[in-house]
């Protein structure tokens, strides 16, 4: 979300478990693991499932199991979207022992609380997948989130390409104002589809953040831009969740898949989405490589070892270059879901069941 970037996933795990702050935690042995303990103790605290699956079926999945694998004591939760709840889990946590603390922030306000009193007590810490702006996370591990924008952006441009669209009115929905990563995917798309405003070949429509990346708020107003503009003929959505809000009010009116929309996270709802022809891409990120990443790091921090990193991360309001892991993204289009499929992030039993078992056919998914 901020400009200063220098560089810069398959079975489900039951969602009703997610409907209140969630608690995954393994005590090998019963040691322990505290900070003063003879084995590492991490703490990993989700933002919420409603903003995206992925946090419940893939991050807490991959997390879980690359802790295990490496034995180590681990305490997963979700704060729900609450920040007060947030805060209380990360105390609880600090209090327990945790020598390491990975969080994905509600917000840099709330995060920046939390990374300091974690730092106070001796407890390394990792912002993982949103930087924490005017933090005090030691670590970054994410994906390039501008390269993530931009493939949003070409993707559009692509879709409306193939439709053979003339001058389309473009409409925007971003991410929430409060995640950076959602300023990093605008500075992304909007480097694509600026210069193409400029030079008339599109038209900028209506352009607006979606608080918390709600999709009831996000069908809202996207309600709203289409009576103001009523010949939007594309939309570029920050992630599935909005991209579908934008496609149920193009649905009431007979408009979807006759007007592109992109996405991201390239879970099942999305990809079934792109399978009807309602929505035109999305673009995948290989959570596993991240949560596998994250696990690595937090294990050798725990370890009082220094982490592995593959670049560097400006922090424009702490005005510090923070240590980072970023992994590649992979626009998703029809013709290469199948690549989702075999990486393991969805299942073609889950994404190709019902009505779209025919359309999973069509589009080679096996």
């Amino acid at each position: 979300m901020r400009k200063g970037f220098l560089l810069l996933a398959a079975a489900s795990v039951a969602l009703a478990s997610s409907l209140t702050a969630c608690s995954d935690s393994s005590s090998d042995d019963g040691d322990s693991g505290s900070g003063s303990g003879s084995k590492p103790k991490i703490g990993v605290i989700l933002p919420d499932s409603k903003s995206s699956p992925r946090w419940e079926t893939a991050d807490r999945k991959y997390l879980s199991e690359a802790f295990k694998a490496a034995g180590v004591e681990y305490d997963i939760q979700n704060a729900q979207n609450d920040k007060q709840e947030f805060q209380t889990i990360a105390d609880q946590m600090i209090t327990s022992g945790v020598n390491v603390l990975v969080i994905v922030n509600l917000d840099s306000g709330t995060g920046k609380a939390v990374l300091d009193k974690a730092k106070a007590q001796g407890v390394a810490t990792i912002d993982y997948d949103r930087l924490t702006l005017g933090g005090s996370a030691q670590y970054y591990v994410s994906f390039d989130n501008v390269a993530v924008g931009k493939l949003q952006g070409e993707g559009l441009s692509k879709c409306l390409t193939d439709m053979k669209a003339k001058k389309p009115i473009i409409a925007t929905l971003n991410g929430s104002p409060t995640d950076n990563n959602a300023t990093l995917f605008a500075e992304g798309y909007n480097g694509v589809l600026d210069p193409k405003y400029k030079s008339g070949e599109y038209v900028k429509g209506p352009d607006q953040s979606v608080p918390d990346w709600d999709s009831a708020q996000a069908n809202t107003i996207f309600e709203q831009m289409l009576t103001s503009q009523p010949k939007i003929g594309g939309v570029l959505a920050a992630n599935d969740t909005l991209g579908n809000a934008a496609i149920a009010v193009l649905r009431k009116q007979n408009r979807n898949g006759h007007v592109p929309v992109t996405g991201q996270d390239a879970g099942v709802q999305g990809l079934q989405n792109i399978l009807t022809g309602d929505q035109c891409m999305t673009v995948y990120k290989a959570v596993k490589k991240e949560a596998d990443a994250t696990a690595r790091l937090a294990i050798s921090l725990a370890k009082g070892e220094k982490g592995d990193t593959n670049a560097t991360v400006e922090d424009p309001e702490g005005k510090r270059k923070v240590p980072s892991v970023l992994e590649t993204p992979v626009a998703i289009y029809k013709e290469n879901i199948q690549d989702v499929v075999d990486d393991g992030f969805v299942t073609k039993e889950e994404l190709c069941k019902g009505k779209y078992a025919a359309l999973c056919t069509q589009a080679g998914i096996k």
